[in-house]
């Protein structure tokens, strides 16, 4: 198999590996960098995911370490009250621009978000 080939299929295992687990809470990446957050952001969030289905939460964490890549130092966490509403949040925020930058989603652990260990893990 083709190097391309094989990295097509990779992709795709990944692709479908992101909804073989889907949560109620999202996180968004790269929506803006360290220190650009605003008072506005976490509403704003929430008012565009409230348009795939009730928000229960926003949350906004920076990670300080400046040692953690640039457009993943700002996570924002969205949790919905469904998970079909997560989901459908995911699909439309995925890859999507804002403020220039393109936004990276996943799902992300409910106990983890339950208990506030909003900080990236190795791997993560």
């Amino acid at each position: 198999m083709r190097p391309q080939q094989e990295q097509q299929q990779q992709q795709k295992k990944k692709k479908r590996g992101l909804f073989s687990n889907p949560t109620k809470v999202v996180l968004l990446k790269n929506m803006v960098g360290p220190g650009q957050v605003d008072d506005d952001l976490q509403a704003e969030t929430a008012e565009e995911c409230g348009k795939h289905g009730t928000v229960a939460q926003c949350l906004i964490f920076e990670v300080v370490d400046e040692a953690y890549p640039e457009e993943e130092r700002v996570r924002t966490f969205v949790a919905f009250e469904q998970q079909e509403s997560a989901v459908k949040a995911y699909v439309a925020m995925n890859g999507r621009f804002f403020g220039g930058r393109q936004v990276q989603a996943s799902f992300f652990d409910e106990d983890r978000f339950a208990r506030k260990d909003l900080a990236p893990r190795e791997g993560e």
